[in-house]
């Protein structure tokens, strides 16, 4: 326990995600057998789990390696939640779908920000939701930009460049793997650090009511004889608009300034019209004091300035396929309009766009691409959301963003992180990428590290195809096995329930399996299994590495406590159903001290056989493993790796069949001959399980429960 360090990720078994080579929360209450410890307390939380649906093209996979103890298998789920976060800081901006910037350390699960997609030759703006949130306490880099944007972010951070992805620091320890890392001159994507939103104050409001006044209300008084009454004079002011947002903020602004309005209905939707909703007030007083704040002013203030453009947008303006326009027939609107943007530094144009019969329409476009763009938006603040839409907008911009300093602030940050459906998010301007097990998941262009924990595969027609395929003319029983890459019973499974579909397949059509597990949601299916075992039909093998319940903590996190697991033997065991334990896997200096009594225990338990598996360590997976011994046992790491190698003949891993899941050498050699003698002093069968029933195989029904005939 003096061993750990404490930056070690808690609650999760990988603590980074190591580049993927390919790559060119509701919880039920259950009892996993732990109580927090004292020490967790303040810790941030762990990332959450997110499932995406995978619709499985076909869900039995075949295998022909002599030292596997199967040949056919299915596996419900991809990735593992029983099994580092790429982080920025807090008040880091990121970019809403409203077009407004929201610190990340506010933006929660199921809001809508922008990412990106690759569509063509060029990367993309597109809507995405937030899938999770979460923080964690790491080490912090400042990120600084040629154009002065600072970004604050983890190491394991990663931008898009006009090279690719890039995290923002490179070999960091001796246990983590090279990677691209960001440089002095690479070039970020995107459209550098956002604006400033302004001060609302009296200036602004009075310039937003100015613009939105002057660009679409009626404001006008009356004078006319009326029989009986001394005068007729008539005043009267009306705002009607499409967007509730902007006639809100005017009623606002307007109350704010003692100026009562009411609202009403203007116009129903009919056909492709929109509905409108209005404001009016007819008091005198009201009126000409409305008229009075709308004057042009003689020397108007930056504030007023910022206003009154954010009011004549809401009024007249539009933003369709990066083009940002304010259009007016008022040449005096159009006029104050062009010196409002060039005294805010705004570049600009005024075209005239021909009408026929009548004079051209004057209007003003803003230049400069989507960085102006944002410019305006971010620093007048118009109100209306829709108008700021950047959807389909190519990320591509000619803004200064060339990296010029990349620094450790030395010191550990709490910093933020999301999931988005893209995998990617807008940061102060910049593309930045957020993760999607282990060497499976690397197929999926995903990240072996966190990933493989964290972003988990269902596969809801794993039933349906398993019925397909197992009514195929010629098809062949033998024992499937359920758990071969990834549990079945992932904590996801009490709400998914694919396991218990397709054992509900197996069962009725008389098909032996085995499966393996950690999780306690295998005792839900006990009248399901007890079934299959009265025929024959099943073996479980409950995984359990360990006793030494601290170990345990650490190597499976999120997998229930060794004595829960012991139990569900003895459940299993009652109903029974014929069990086994796996040891595995059995790591050199950590777990071996533990073979015999995790063998004792399981047998008294009601284990009836048992197997071992020595540590595996693929390409994806030694990083990995290399960190988390430096993590969590940086005095024992070189001595582990040591015998390790020794037993996969100089290597960290063995790939070869006959060899790759005991070992060779005289330390393999040790356990093997220790397992071999417990186990025949326990009564355990050290064999592969037990002899299933394939004599009983019959093919599924058809959903009508008619014979199913064959087209030609």
């Amino acid at each position: 326990m003096g061993e750990t360090r404490p930056h070690a990720l808690k609650g999760r078994g990988a603590t980074f995600n190591p580049e993927n080579r390919f790559r060119r929360d509701h919880r039920e209450a259950v009892d996993d057998g732990w109580r927090p410890p004292d020490d967790d307390e303040g810790d941030a939380p762990p990332p959450k789990t997110i499932v995406a649906i995978q619709n499985a093209r076909t869900i039995i996979a075949r295998n022909d390696s002599p030292d596997i103890p199967f040949d056919r298998s299915i596996n419900p789920y991809q990735g593992c939640e029983h099994g580092c976060v790429y982080c920025l800081e807090g008040d880091t901006p990121v970019l809403m779908v409203d077009g407004k910037p929201r610190p990340l350390a506010d933006v929660r699960v199921g809001d809508e920000i922008y990412g990106t997609i690759r569509e063509g030759s060029y990367r993309r703006y597109v809507k995405t939701r937030v899938l999770a949130q979460w923080s964690v306490i790491k080490p912090a880099y400042r990120v600084t930009l040629e154009d002065g944007t600072c970004i604050v972010a983890g190491s394991d951070h990663r931008f898009l460049t006009e090279r690719g992805w890039k995290f923002v620091a490179g070999k960091l320890g001796r246990s983590e793997p090279q990677r691209p890392y960001l440089t002095v001159n690479n070039k970020l994507m995107g459209t550098g650090s956002f604006a400033k939103a302004p001060s609302q104050d009296r200036d602004y409001r009075v310039g937003y009511l100015c613009g939105i006044i002057r660009g679409d209300a009626l404001l006008a008084s009356y004078s006319y004889q009326r029989i009986g009454r001394r005068n007729g004079d008539q005043h009267q002011f009306r705002l009607a608009l499409c967007d509730a947002e902007a006639l809100q903020r005017a009623a606002e602004y307007l109350r704010d300034l003692q100026i009562a309005t009411y609202e009403f209905a203007f116009q129903q939707a009919v056909g492709e019209r929109r509905a409108m909703r209005a404001i009016r007030t007819h008091a005198r007083p009201s009126v000409e004091q409305i008229r009075s704040l709308v004057a042009w002013p003689a020397a108007p203030s930056p504030g007023w300035s910022k206003g009154f453009l954010a009011g004549i947008f809401d009024a007249e303006g539009s933003y369709s396929q990066g083009i940002l326009r304010i259009v007016n027939t008022d040449e005096e609107i159009i006029r104050w309009t062009g010196d409002c943007l060039k005294a805010l530094d705004f570049r600009f144009a005024i075209e005239y766009r021909p009408r026929e019969g009548s004079k051209p329409i004057p209007v003003v476009r803003v230049t400069g691409g989507l960085r102006e763009h944002l410019r305006f938006f971010h620093s007048l603040d118009p109100a209306i959301g829709r108008k700021r839409n950047l959807e389909g907008l190519a990320v591509k911009s000619n803004a200064r963003l060339k990296v010029i300093g990349i620094e450790s602030l030395r010191k550990s940050l709490r910093l933020y992180d999301v999931t988005t459906g893209t995998g990617d998010f807008i940061a102060n301007g910049v593309v930045s990428h957020n993760c999607y097990a282990r060497p499976s998941h690397a197929y999926l262009d995903l990240s072996p590290g966190l990933d493989f924990e964290t972003r988990l595969f269902a596969k809801p027609n794993a039933a349906a195809l398993l019925r397909e395929e197992l009514a195929k003319p010629g098809y062949s029983c033998e024992p499937m096995a359920l758990g071969t890459n990834t549990d079945p019973y992932q904590p996801i499974e009490r709400e998914w329930r694919i396991t218990r579909q397709v054992l509900e397949v197996l069962s009725e059509c008389d098909h032996p399996v085995t499966i393996t597990t950690k999780g306690v949601t295998v005792e839900r299916d006990l009248d399901l299994l007890s079934s299959l075992a009265a025929r024959k039909l099943v073996h479980v093998q409950v995984s359990i590495a360990m006793l030494d319940r601290e170990l345990a903590r650490k190597i499976d996190p999120r997998a229930p406590a060794p004595q829960r697991r012991l139990e569900m033997i003895r459940a299993l065991a009652g109903a029974g159903v014929p069990v086994g334990v796996n040891v595995a896997p059995v790591i050199p200096q950590l777990t071996d001290k533990d073979l015999e009594a995790v063998l004792e225990a399981a047998a008294a338990h009601g284990a009836r056989s048992a197997m071992w598996v020595m540590l595996r360590l693929p390409r994806e997976v030694a990083p990995l493993f290399r960190d988390w011994l430096e993590q969590h046992y940086p005095l024992r790491a070189r001595h582990v790796m040591s015998l390790v190698r020794e037993i996969r003949g100089g290597r960290d891993n063995d790939p070869g069949f006959g060899s790759r899941m005991r070992g060779e050498g005289q330390f393999a050699e040790l356990i093997e001959r220790r397992f071999a003698v417990a186990c025949r002093r326990l009564g355990l069968d050290a064999g592969r399980g037990f002899a299933l029933d394939r004599s009983r195989f019959r093919p599924p029904k058809s959903r009508t429960g008619a014979a199913q005939f064959d087209l030609f």
